[in-house]
């Protein structure tokens, strides 16, 4: 196999060598022997390799969490059968399901080669690997079972893809079928009552108060159709500005926690994430101030990540955890429960990993009520709309049958 390396010669010059060697070890090993060292270490695509079919999205679609997970249980699965680091990594991305990912999974191999810490080679790439995997990548490292913190770290991250959708399926339904009947109201009043109202007319009646109600809104809209889009956008920028500003954040955030059905799904999913979070580092031997920290990093509401910040600095201060989440009313009331019993009997991963169960079951059948609910009710909303206009035409309709 040949390979490209990108070394630095003993008089200090940086080159870029082409070598051919069995394995990606010893190509490393001979630049070494010349007392070279090593910055990047890659291998060249053979004419076997570059004809491989791949899948045509495989150089466009970026490297997701789910490609993380699957890496790191690959990763775990081999070297807890013996394989070294280095062969698992290049095993991993020659595996990858995108270039974007097969990439990333190579630079960590150099970096490993070049003699970097595997936690060090993931903080290279920090933002698709996140927090929590680099600290439990760090922990394994140090305590000498890598294959657990990353079966850990791939469990961490199933389970926050599942959180992840559950809310995005709980919330995507509700707007999907707000959009449907902003379309339909879209169309029969653009399209369908403006030739109703031609038609009306031209029988000479007089038209009955609902139906020129409903005439007179079509021509409204039809009329200040731009005005109303260019409100709708200045709102929708007004919004986007107030998102990027971190105190406007944090209030949506803390709106959003307070609505009656979506704020309780918000609460249930950030409770579940933080407690399973918990949970896994604490399993892996990531002390308690640490996992805080970086629980906090992982959680998108920045109410939730602000009250974990200000609990991890309450327990420095030598607070117990439970007066520490003591002000974190925002999180459901089990979890600072949950945390003294774990406190007291020293059992801390083992109740964060029962909260969290507990409210993921909790978060399930919350969205599904959800959809329960919504269903009926955009239904009804709908139907009401079309009803209306159905009325007001067959109405109209009778109006000028009666004067025939």
């Amino acid at each position: 196999m040949k390979y490209r390396a990108t070394t630095v010669a003993p008089g200090g010059r940086r080159e870029t060598l082409e070598r051919e060697g069995e394995r990606r070890e010893d190509v490393a090993r001979s630049l070494r022997a010349e007392g070279r060292v090593i910055v990047a270490l890659e291998e060249i695509a053979t004419r076997e390799d570059a004809g491989f079919p791949h899948s045509p999205l495989y150089a466009l679609r970026r490297m997701g969490s789910f490609d993380v997970e699957m890496g790191l249980r690959q990763l775990a699965s081999m070297v807890k059968s013996g394989i070294t680091l280095l062969a698992a990594l290049e095993t991993v991305a020659a595996q990858a399901a995108s270039r974007s990912a097969r990439r990333t999974w190579e630079d960590v191999a150099s970096r490993v080669l070049a003699g970097g810490s595997f936690a060090q080679s993931l903080a290279a790439h920090a933002g698709k690997f996140g927090e929590i995997t680099i600290r439990l990548a760090e922990v394994g490292e140090k305590s000498g079972e890598l294959e657990h913190a990353l079966s850990k770290a791939a469990d961490q991250l199933e389970s926050r893809r599942n959180l992840r959708t559950a809310v995005v399926n709980a919330v995507s339904y509700p707007i999907v079928a707000v959009l449907m009947a902003i379309a339909v109201s879209a169309y029969l009043v653009l399209g369908v009552i403006p030739k109703l109202s031609e038609f009306l007319r031209s029988g000479g009646a007089e038209l009955p108060a609902v139906t020129k109600a409903l005439v007179d809104f079509s021509n409204f809209v039809r009329m200040n159709g731009l005005a109303i889009l260019a409100a709708i956008g200045a709102a929708a920028a007004a919004w986007l500005v107030v998102r990027l500003w971190k105190p406007g954040k944090e209030a949506e955030d803390v709106f959003l926690l307070r609505l009656p059905v979506a704020g309780r799904i918000l609460r249930l999913s950030g409770t579940a994430l933080f407690c399973r979070s918990m949970q896994i580092m604490l399993e892996s031997g990531v002390s308690l101030v640490e996992a805080m920290e970086t629980a906090s990093r992982l959680l998108a509401n920045r109410r939730l990540a602000r009250r974990v910040a200000t609990a991890r600095e309450s327990v420095v201060a030598g607070r117990t955890l439970e007066e520490a989440l003591a002000p974190a009313r925002e999180f459901m009331p089990m979890v600072r429960r949950m945390a003294a019993i774990g406190e007291v009997t020293g059992a801390l991963p083992e109740t964060f990993g029962e909260t969290a169960r507990f409210h993921e079951m909790l978060l399930a059948l919350a969205v599904k009520r959800l959809g329960m609910l919504i269903e009926p009710v955009m239904i009804v909303v709908t139907g009401g709309i079309v009803g209306f206009v159905y009325i007001a035409f067959f109405m109209a309709l009778f109006a000028i049958a009666g004067t025939n």
